[in-house]
């Protein structure tokens, strides 16, 4: 007889194997939690396949954000899922980094020495903007009473800004005062100010990284025109830089612009730190120049968590995780690593504009030189060409690459761009296969040409 008895594990077995799971032989639940569980590596391995429906973040070239991490960050992330970078009493240490980080940061940017930094973290550089224009308004609104003049109309003055200031502008009743672009300009001019900016202006938005085209409006000239708008009219109008990627890019690369708090008029400065700051998605900066420059209104004294804490955030509960990520790769690269990274990456976007320029069909609007490491073109005869730029997005979406199409804000609207971002992960002959792929594009859309495009507008990525 035999000694031992068999069991019986075809059950089991079945639960192993992915794709003969119960849960793999249906549609998984869109609308209603199920009634009962399901094996661990089952649900895991069914979502990873879904999930492969999205685009490969490696060929998005639309967006600005952090695509690629080191296995540091990744283990540094891993520790720190359970940490909330509000409860600062329970987490004492991760505040610790945090207030390290603003502190870095203040330097970076220049803010006068012999002061402790003023500013904090938030889940992105949108949250950290609208931070800054709630202590321009604040600002304003108590100058404005203590002069006993009416504080009901305020309005703040931009260019061609990203749509967060849209949203702070609707969310805190702020008139937005949008610059229309000149032709052939890319950006807000120093000179337009005047004609827009009155005793109700909050402050004017410069913007470090154009959305659109990536380069830099020139902030010292901006604050030098509010200088003399001063003088003539005695309105003292702070400004605000959205470096929300040049914060990153322009210390270690265009050190000779001067665009930070080296110019007094500039008061607040926000970034984002999974942008060109090359952490994980999650974590952007507001620095103001000195600590008076925030209003104590603005900011909560918390006591539930276990210990009397302040906090100025859209926010509350939000992971600590890239805040620790964004101090691990201070102190990894350092001035010189970011340096060589961002300069790899301008080299890149450089290479490409020397591609783009000998196919002889494009218009280079910015050429990846001086400001972010990014190309931006046009057609040279749109008329002409036989195919839109939304047709060639179409046809280099087909072999994965996410190239965003979109017009300019006003008043160039009937200018039709193309973007491409470089970032730390797109390497050079990532670039050269687009290009040959750009090459294939436009070979199909020639001698195939697409049917006429309907009439209403068409749009882009919206990143």
């Amino acid at each position: 007889m035999a000694l031992h008895q068999t069991k019986d594990t075809r059950a089991e077995d079945a639960d192993t194997d992915v794709f003969t799971s119960a849960l793999s032989g249906q549609i998984l639940p869109k609308y209603r939690i199920p009634d009962d569980h399901s094996p661990s590596e089952v649900v895991y391995s069914l979502l990873h396949n879904e999930l492969l429906l999205d685009g490969n973040a490696a060929q998005n070239l639309a967006t600005f954000c952090t695509t690629w991490s080191d296995d540091g960050v990744h283990r540094l992330m891993n520790e720190c899922l359970d940490k909330n970078m509000i409860d600062k009493d329970e987490y004492p240490q991760t505040a610790e980094i945090e207030a390290r980080c603003v502190n870095i940061l203040a330097d970076l940017w220049n803010a006068p020495p012999g002061a402790a930094g003023t500013g904090c973290s938030t889940t992105g550089s949108s949250e950290a903007a609208m931070l800054g224009g709630l202590a321009l308004k604040w600002r304003w609104r108590a100058r404005r009473e203590a002069e006993g003049k009416p504080a009901d109309r305020p309005n703040l003055v931009c260019g061609p800004v990203q749509i967060c200031w849209e949203k702070f502008a609707r969310y805190f009743d702020v008139e937005l005062r949008q610059v229309p672009l000149e032709p052939g300009a890319t950006g807000l001019r120093p000179h337009q100010l005047a004609d827009h900016v009155d005793e109700n202006t909050i402050g004017v938005v410069a913007i470090l990284g154009v959305t659109y085209t990536c380069d830099y409006e020139p902030v010292a000239e901006i604050a030098a025109a509010l200088d003399a708008i001063q003088e003539e009219q005695g309105w003292d109008i702070p400004v605000h830089v959205d470096a929300a990627s040049g914060g990153f890019v322009a210390p270690f690369l265009h050190e000779d612009v001067v665009w930070d708090f080296r110019l007094p008029r500039v008061a607040s400065i926000n970034t984002s730190g999974h942008k060109y700051g090359l952490t994980p998605l999650g974590v952007g900066w507001i620095v103001w120049r000195t600590a008076d420059l925030l209003p104590a209104d603005l900011v909560f004294d918390v006591d539930y968590l276990g210990g009397d804490m302040p906090t100025f955030a859209l926010n509350f509960s939000r992971p600590g995780g890239e805040v620790i990520a964004q101090y691990y790769l201070f102190l990894r690269l350092g001035r010189a690593g970011y340096r060589r990274v961002q300069q790899a990456c301008a080299d890149t976007a450089q290479y490409l504009a020397r591609q783009i320029t000998d196919m002889g069909l494009f218009t280079l609007l910015y050429d990846g030189q001086g400001a972010l490491p990014a190309v931006s073109y046009t057609l040279a005869d749109p008329e002409g060409a036989g195919f839109s730029l939304y047709d060639l997005s179409d046809r280099l979406r087909m072999r994965g690459w996410q190239v965003p199409t979109y017009p300019l804000p006003a008043d160039r609207e009937d200018t039709v761009i193309q973007r491409v971002l470089i970032r730390h992960g797109v390497t050079r002959d990532q670039i050269a296969l687009l290009v040959a792929d750009l090459r294939a594009a436009v070979e199909h859309l020639r001698a195939a040409p697409p049917p006429a495009p309907p009439a209403a507008p068409r749009s882009g990525f919206h990143h």
